[in-house]
């Protein structure tokens, strides 16, 4: 990282754990989580599982592994989840599912909204014949580059997939920033799903930690994988104490995130050439840069101790709010974007 760094819009994935997040970690009532002895674990757990509607929550490292647990729980070797391009657990995640699990990703074109056509869905479900891998999940993502998925389609597309006998996943990573964005419960959201992985190292701000929240079985499942995958963990209640906090303390908050990101696209969109992609939903922002300015534009925001996420040459760019970067961070942004233009030709 840049010793000079003073504004980090690179993910929610750095946030700081605050002196009272800190706090209740240090106080925390511990055991081993691998024995079930973890108090703090299962209050984590149970208080997902309760928020979200389900019967049973796993702890685990990262969404990464979350996300790869759900798919083994649901889908054997030869098996195929529907999945999105553009979704984490398919294009973000090493390929975990066909190395680890054995599972064949059927992937299809996420639409503008994140997405996936109910008919290209349905076209995709394999007939019951060797020749084919057995379909036997629909996997969607919620929010999906920071765009919120409208309840109408989730339920469409879970429904679609039921009639086929499909389980269905959701990698809610930030599903709490869909929630405040679409004023519903989390438990609303997550009602469709069979698994939901909720990321606590995001928006939530945690150093680290995932939640996969299901069913009875398919938890009890998960948690063989979990040790099959090398994700056992011992006084793991240092980290759950952490998740606990946040969900008192730093799920309405989000609401600021979603108004900063607004101001940030707001302002970038008046600099000449940036255009952003579309308007923020939640906390995440994309913008074009012209080719021409894109290289020279994140060297000057380097220089200004300016953090984002640059791909193509630099000619998109991807900038997150979080808890860490405050309104006058998102102004500091757009003045040094300001003073960059103001000096080209």
């Amino acid at each position: 990282m840049n010793a000079a760094l003073k504004y980090d819009f690179r993910s929610d994935t750095v946030t700081r754990p605050s002196p009272g997040m800190r706090q209740a970690m240090a106080e925390a009532e511990v055991g081993d989580d691998v024995l079930g002895d973890d108090p703090t674990v299962k209050r984590l757990e149970a208080r997902l599982a309760d928020l979200l509607g389900k019967e049973a929550a796993l702890f685990v490292p990262s969404g990464t592994q979350s996300n790869l647990i759900a798919l083994m729980a649901h889908c054997g070797r030869g098996d195929e989840y529907i999945v999105g391009q553009q979704a984490h657990c398919y294009r973000w995640e090493g390929g975990g599912a066909a190395v680890l699990g054995s599972i064949q990703p059927q992937p299809l074109e996420n639409q503008p909204d994140g997405t996936l056509s109910l008919e290209q869905i349905e076209k995709s479900i394999k007939p019951d014949d060797p020749h084919f891998a057995r379909t036997r999940l629909l996997a969607l993502e919620n929010t999906i580059g920071g765009t919120v998925l409208p309840m109408e389609y989730v339920e469409a597309a879970t429904t679609l997939a039921r009639r086929h006998g499909l389980g269905c996943h959701l990698d809610g990573a930030r599903v709490f920033n869909a929630s405040v964005a679409l004023g519903l419960p989390v438990g609303t959201l997550a009602r469709p799903f069979d698994t939901v992985s909720v990321c606590l190292s995001k928006g939530l701000g945690t150093p680290v930690g995932s939640v996969l929240i299901g069913s009875s079985e398919l938890i009890a499942k998960g948690r063989r994988l979990r040790k099959m995958l090398g994700g056992g963990l011992r006084q793991v209640g240092i980290l759950a104490a952490a998740g606990l906090y946040a969900l008192e303390h730093n799920v309405e908050r989000l609401a600021e995130d979603h108004a900063n990101a607004k101001a940030l696209a707001q302002g970038l969109s008046q600099m000449p050439g940036l255009k952003v992609v579309a308007p923020p939903d939640t906390n995440i922002v994309f913008i074009d840069v012209p080719p021409q300015y894109a290289g020279a534009f994140a060297q000057h925001l380097e220089r200004h101790g300016i953090a984002v996420t640059s791909s193509y040459g630099a000619t998109r760019q991807r900038w997150v709010t979080h808890l860490d970067v405050d309104r006058h961070a998102v102004d500091a942004a757009l003045g040094a974007a300001a003073d960059f233009f103001s000096n080209q030709a």
